[in-house]
């Protein structure tokens, strides 16, 4: 079975969104996402999906959506009614899985991923979309990279 890591910038308070977007620009967080993600299979929800607009290049591109109609599909991404069919798809083949979001998304995947990279956002801003709580039961630092605007911070699964 594939590890399943988990991907997310947010903030002290947990903000990951504002109106369906980042509400922060860190062009040196998007270079360690692609960084991250090349290569491999990201896995998102639909309106993740929508939010970017098009299947992320040089990846496995995979939606979770119960409402996707085939006049609605995009070419270059795989679709899936639920979280389960869609890990399950992507042992197959070659990658890491990477969770992308967003707050649905994540909040079913917490209890199932082996590994978190969280871009800790520096500042206070306002958000109506947030990560899930990291229970320190549960995971534990397992690396830090100070950055500019941001720490990433990698936990592991205790």
């Amino acid at each position: 079975m594939k590890e399943i890591n988990v991907i997310v910038a947010m903030t002290e308070s947990r903000v990951i969104g504002k109106d369906g977007t980042l509400p922060w620009h860190l062009s040196e967080d998007l270079k360690l996402f692609k960084a991250h993600t090349t290569g491999n299979i990201v896995i998102m929800g639909r309106k993740t999906f929508d939010s970017i607009g098009r299947p992320l290049p040089n990846r496995r591109n995979m939606v979770v959506s119960k409402s996707i109609k085939d006049a609605d599909k995009v070419a270059g991404v795989e679709y899936f009614p639920d979280l389960d069919h869609a890990i399950e798809a992507a042992q197959e083949g070659d990658g890491r899985i990477f969770i992308i979001g967003g707050a649905s998304i994540y909040h079913q995947m917490i209890e199932k991923a082996d590994r978190l990279y969280i871009s800790l956002v520096e500042g206070n801003f306002e958000g109506d979309t947030y990560f899930p709580e990291i229970r320190e039961d549960v995971w534990k630092v397992t690396g830090t990279e100070p950055h500019t605007g941001f720490t990433l911070k990698i936990y592991e699964r205790k």
